[in-house]
């Protein structure tokens, strides 16, 4: 690839990659599918949809749909796009001739300080402190050529995996305390439910104080279990295929056809026997959380990459152009559309705002998420003809760079 020398700023944005925006719109939008569950529902409802409201006629195809095309495969895209971006800033600053490492550990720690905020303050979903710990050990790997990549990827992968697989499988083993521990938060009664519903509609403190013993769970035990190896490696991936020129949409027709089809024919079949083994098992906690979802943990990165080549041939045939350069612009500012997807949600179901929280049904979520879809279609691309940031993005520039960054386009 030839890069222009330039001097090491901020990407302006002309300068931005387009078909990569438009895959972080794409992505970010993808990721509400999923999370409109957790802002709304207790968290067990998440991963085992028996366990809170009501799972029949539309309500089980909103959760099954949602189930096999999205769970798991947007962040997989996010987090290949996320590496992606660090070739993408490591070229530039070679090309200006500059060392980069102060700004990188600088923009990691601050959205490391956003995660924890984000974090603790106002959602236990939040994936910037994981992407902040991935992305410390990933700049180690910028410039590795792409074939070793995707092997250090597919290792990373096939920790997390294994890791998972070694927990499920040695539950025999387990103490029964642990195993009852472990099924009951899974699985909560109708106290543990009527708690959880009080404390989530009761308040911004009551929400705080129950939500922050889970989430330093997720950031002490879940982070380096699970989703440091899961989305490091798709990170490497994201890495190696931005320097095959694949997610900038320089790949083959014939590489974006082939992976639609692995995606339709391998992947979703993948995701459909999970959940069929997961439903078979009556929705036993300890092996559908650790040993029936790898089958999906697969399935999902190849439907990932399938949404990868599908938007690449819709890109490339000129279709859907209204709706792709909308996507472009939810992607340019996607950190200010994640945190807005908190502020929305938290908003409409916490006790904080209009505490809905466990009382709509998953139809419902998802009118409010297509309807948020609308709302993030329509104003980005209305933000970006007048700044040249999305809001969060401004902050985290500045302080990254230690500059205040220009907001206003100048005309």
């Amino acid at each position: 690839m030839i890069i222009e020398k330039i001097r090491f700023t901020p990407v302006a944005r002309d300068d931005r990659l387009t078909d990569l925006d438009t895959l972080r719109g794409f992505a970010l939008l993808g990721i509400l599918v999923m999370n409109i569950q957790s802002f709304s529902m207790p968290g067990a409802a998440y991963f085992f949809p028996t366990a809170y409201g009501d799972l029949g006629g539309a309500n089980y195809w909103v959760w099954y749909l949602s189930e096999i095309l999205a769970r798991r495969k947007f962040m997989t895209l996010f987090s290949m796009l996320f590496g992606a971006g660090i070739v993408l800033m490591d070229q530039r600053a070679t090309a200006a001739g500059r060392g980069w490492a102060g700004l990188h550990y600088r923009r990691i720690g601050w959205l490391w300080l956003m995660g924890l905020a984000h974090a603790y303050l106002l959602w236990d979903g939040d994936i910037l402190v994981a992407y902040s710990v991935c992305g410390v050990v990933m700049f180690l790997f910028r410039r590795i050529r792409p074939g070793r990549l995707v092997v250090a990827g597919l290792v990373f992968l096939a920790v997390g995996w294994g890791l998972m697989m070694l927990a499920g499988l040695s539950a025999p083993q387990w103490p029964a305390e642990d195993v009852a521990n472990f099924n009951a938060s899974w699985r909560p009664d109708r106290e543990a439910l009527a708690h959880t519903l009080a404390d989530m509609r009761g308040g911004w403190a009551s929400e705080i104080r129950h939500r922050a013993p889970d989430v330093l769970q997720i950031h002490l035990f879940f982070i380096p279990f699970s989703m440091f190896w899961r989305a490091g490696g798709c990170m490497l991936l994201g890495m190696a295929l931005f320097k095959r020129g694949w997610l900038q949409g320089r790949g083959s027709r014939r590489s974006y056809v082939l992976a639609v089809l692995l995606g339709l024919l391998v992947g979703v079949p993948l995701s459909v026997y999970t959940v069929h083994l997961q439903q078979s098992a009556g929705w036993d906690p300890i092996p559908c959380f650790f040993v029936h979802i790898q089958y999906a943990y697969w399935g999902s990165l190849l439907i990932a990459l399938g949404y990868v080549g599908a938007l690449m041939l819709v890109l490339r045939a000129g279709w859907l152009r209204g709706l792709t350069t909308r996507l472009t612009a939810v992607g340019r500012m996607a950190l200010s559309n994640y945190l807005a997807h908190t502020l929305i949600c938290t908003t409409l179901f916490l006790g904080h705002g209009f505490g809905l929280f466990g009382s709509v049904e998953r139809i419902w979520q998802a009118v409010i998420m297509v309807a948020i879809w609308g709302l993030q279609l329509a104003w980005s691309p209305a933000w970006l003809a007048r700044f040249r940031f999305g809001p969060a993005e401004w902050l985290w520039r500045s302080l990254s760079y230690l500059k205040r960054q220009p907001m206003r386009k100048v005309s």
